[in-house]
């Protein structure tokens, strides 16, 4: 059960308050992809104010505010844990951990999870103990998720996986994956789908870096050869795993469109625009540039009236899904155009890759103009967004 809590502006007022003596003003600035902590086995944290804000954070329950205190949350209505968000925000507070676990598979296991998976999984998640990595799309299987091939066989108290996943984000450096796996494969593809979590510490998970455009490898492959795995490990009803994989990607993409909010390394547009816009006076140069730049913010701006509007409707118990995947097309679609507009601006120094010719700042923004375009694909590609807003919110026919 949650807490009893106090009327909400005195929370607010507590919360602004706590947040203002324990957030150390060096997790106040925005962050960039080096300074990111992942929660996970092997955390690591770049300074001593990273790990105290971590612990000062999972400590006070508020890597998920609104989990149950019993499962390592802080025990807060969905409202409240809304304005711990709002002062974060309000104080440009870093996210103190990234974790998947978190963001998407957790809220699913306190819908579909037996006691026991509860038990074992979401007290360490809620505490930054263990990473996860999503297994779902397949070599052959990416838009059109249900055509998964990767196979789970029962044999007695266990199921044994055969298969590869591609695209897994930092499957590398991961504790457990949930999958998708197909156990009926008589079945209509939607039906004979599972929903596993898998260690992967077990024996026959292979686990290969794929090199990325950006010069990093996030992304993986993962090749599974007769991997046992506990059937106590199947989350929802056998073959009923579409449904829970339904409502893990509404998370998804509500984890996506936080991005706007300084949930991932991004720029800030002003900060990067405005010294290459103003003359030796110091005014804004350029019309045409000065229009592009407030297009931008009026996006932006636009964005986060309708991300409030949304989390106003999901308190309301009303169905997001529809509004989910508008959240995930807008977002991602205007990090590109911030993007292009950021890297037309510095011409050729966006075009930074390495090296002393060019500065950190210089090389970053060439990094996440690269990383904006894989966002339009990650969690569902924007041409998917588009079938699934044609259906579920203008109700178009198929």
């Amino acid at each position: 059960m949650n807490q009893i809590e106090p009327d909400i502006e005195q929370f607010r007022a507590q919360t602004r308050q706590w947040l203002e003596q324990n957030c150390p003003l060096s997790m106040r600035t925005p962050i960039v992809a080096d300074e990111i902590v992942w929660g996970g086995t092997n955390v690591t944290f770049g300074s001593e104010d990273q790990r105290l804000w971590f612990e000062r954070m999972r400590d006070r329950g508020w890597f998920v505010p609104d989990w149950p205190a019993e499962y390592g949350g802080g025990g807060l209505s969905a409202r409240h844990a809304r304005v711990v968000a709002e002062e974060m925000a309000r104080l440009g507070c870093r996210q103190p951990q990234y974790n998947l676990g978190v963001w998407m598979l957790g809220p699913v296991l306190l819908t579909y999870g037996t006691e026991a998976q509860k038990r074992q999984h979401l007290i360490p998640m809620a505490q930054g103990r263990v990473r996860w990595c999503q297994g779902f799309s397949e070599p052959n299987a990416g838009s059109d998720l249900a055509s998964l091939r990767t196979a789970a066989r029962r044999d007695g108290d266990a199921f044994i996986v055969n298969g590869a996943k591609i695209w897994t984000s930092y499957g590398d450096k991961s504790d457990w994956m949930y999958a998708l796996v197909r156990t009926d494969p008589a079945a209509r593809k939607q039906e004979g789908i599972s929903f596993l979590l898998i260690d992967m510490r077990t024996p026959g998970v292979t686990v290969k870096p794929i090199e990325l455009i950006s010069g990093k490898s996030s992304f993986c492959e993962v090749f599974f050869d007769d991997v046992r795995v506990p059937a106590e490990n199947l989350v929802g009803e056998l073959n009923g795993g579409w449904t829970v994989a339904k409502a893990l990607l509404q998370h998804e993409r509500a984890a996506m469109s936080k991005f706007a909010e300084g949930g991932a390394p991004s720029h800030d547009a002003l900060e990067v625009a405005l010294p290459l816009l103003r003359d030796a006076q110091g005014r804004l140069r350029e019309p045409v540039w000065r229009d592009r730049l407030a297009g931008q913010l009026m996006d932006a701006h636009a964005f986060a009236l309708t991300h409030r509007r949304v989390s106003e409707m999901a308190l309301a118990r009303e169905d997001v899904s529809g509004p989910g995947s508008i959240m995930k097309l807008v977002q991602t679609e205007q990090e590109v155009a911030k993007q292009e507009l950021l890297s037309q601006l510095m011409g050729q120094r966006a075009l930074g890759w390495e090296g002393d010719a060019f500065s950190e700042r210089e090389r970053e923004v060439c990094r996440l103009w690269l990383l904006s375009k894989a966002q339009t694909i990650a969690g569902g590609s924007s041409e998917v967004q588009l079938n699934i807003i044609a259906k579920r919110v203008l109700g178009l026919p198929a």
